[in-house]
């Protein structure tokens, strides 16, 4: 008898490790200290700083470099709001990350990519790595130089052997995703000619929408954000030559012109843009969303219509991308943000679906050229699989936390899902 449960309890155990495992491979930080000679730093005046989980076997050759998300600062105050956090010091953060879903080094919790190069780099200018402004506030001490740490970091990348890669992606969820979204084509400059080289955006298609206000809230604060960096020099000239720099700060106009191939990973009810861009706090003052952006299944019908409003000027954002098979797209019908990186939505057995396909299926697939992925999911609550986003009260939905990081850092946040039925109720 005792045996038998000392067994139970050993098998539990494995169980319960390499559960642990897969949830946290933990990668030790690297910091880019001769970046900072070239003025190449994050908003305190820190170096930049990666993760790397180094290849092997048939991925030696392979690299997935993946971009931190994080929001964005869009002025003096809010940039030095972030200057002493991790968001815009290297000082202050963690000497190891967990590497989980797309980053996962272990091949059943990620079949085409375990065995990559994947370095996670981590975010810490506010401007999605676009920021070039020369001059330092001797009072603020602020430095504005995203666009510098991305070169620097793709520098100190290509001389530790990506410069032989025979295949590449650039990704990032949320700031992260809209990183490499702007950077794609420069990214793909990078690299050898012969290499195969792709983009992959997770929640970084942040749409020009006005909120419940009718204010052009997020169009402002862009603006604001290229203004404060200084990025208009650093955005693609393919759009800024047609259009005002603050305005390519939108993938909807930027899109079109990338030649490289992309695939986007989004929601049509992405949760940080219906907080941010549709009902952020400032078009909120009594706080009639609160309850609703806590978790979806608290939404009124009048909220719900509005929000089916707004999948319905996401999807005309995404018509630009037109049906090019070098581009791809995984838009399912959640509420959430950020998939690529958290397990439970990149490849478990109940992860979501688009065309009884998961998200890492569908990025492999489109990727190795197997098939072509091009799905939009039916409108809410159609999908049965999604793991929708629940947030907890003292998250404070009700505010207006453009400014603030996001969910991209698993290391920091783990978001609590929930599986929603196709009524919509949750299910246990």
């Amino acid at each position: 008898m005792e045996r038998t449960r000392l067994g139970q309890w050993l098998n539990l155990l494995v169980f319960v490790l390499v559960w642990l495992k897969a949830e946290a491979a933990y990668v030790p930080i690297t910091y880019v200290h001769n970046a900072v000679l070239k003025g190449a730093v994050c908003l305190d005046g820190s170096p930049p700083a990666y993760h790397l989980d180094k290849g092997y076997g048939t991925g030696l050759n392979s690299w997935l470099v993946q971009f931190e998300g994080g929001g964005w600062c869009n002025n003096v105050t809010t940039c030095l709001g972030r200057k002493t956090n991790r968001l815009g010091s290297s000082k202050k953060m963690a000497n190891q990350i967990a590497f989980s879903g797309i980053l996962n080094g272990r091949r059943q919790f990620n079949p085409d990519f375990y065995n990559w190069n994947r370095i996670k780099v981590r975010y810490c200018d506010g401007s999605s790595f676009t920021g070039d402004v020369e001059a330092v506030n001797p009072v603020t001490k602020l430095h504005f130089r995203g666009a510098r740490v991305f070169n620097a970091v793709m520098e100190e990348l290509l001389a530790k052997g990506m410069k032989s890669a025979q295949n590449a992606i650039i990704s990032g969820c949320s700031a992260g995703g809209l990183t490499s979204i702007l950077h794609c084509d420069r990214f793909r400059a990078l690299l050898p000619s012969g290499a195969r080289v792709k983009c992959l955006s997770d929640a970084g298609y942040f749409i020009n929408a006005r909120d419940v206000s009718g204010t052009q809230h997020i169009e402002q604060f862009f603006s604001q954000v290229v203004t404060t960096h200084g990025s208009a020099k650093n955005l693609p000239k393919s759009c800024t030559s047609r259009l005002n720099p603050r305005l390519c700060f939108f993938p909807q106009y930027v899109v079109s012109q990338i030649t490289t191939p992309i695939f986007f990973v989004n929601a049509a009810y992405d949760s940080w843009q219906i907080k941010n861009i549709l009902a952020p706090g400032a078009a909120d003052p009594q706080g009639h969303w609160h309850s609703c952006k806590l978790d979806i299944n608290n939404c009124s019908s009048n909220q719900l219509d509005l929000m089916q409003g707004f999948r319905t000027q996401f999807l005309r954002a995404l018509t630009v991308i037109g049906n090019s098979p070098s581009k791809g797209m995984f838009i399912d019908s959640c509420y959430a943000h950020c998939q690529t990186e958290t397990q439970e939505t990149w490849f478990l057995s109940d992860s979501p679906l688009l065309a009884k396909t998961t998200i890492a299926q569908a990025v492999a697939d489109w990727f190795f050229e197997r098939r072509l992925f091009h799905q939009i999911d039916c409108p809410y609550p159609c999908n049965p699989s999604c793991h929708n986003r629940v947030f907890e009260p003292q998250e404070n939905p009700g505010k207006n936390d453009t400014t603030k990081g996001t969910s991209s850092d698993a290391s920091a946040i783990k978001p609590s899902f929930s599986k929603l039925s196709n009524k919509g109720t949750i299910i246990v």
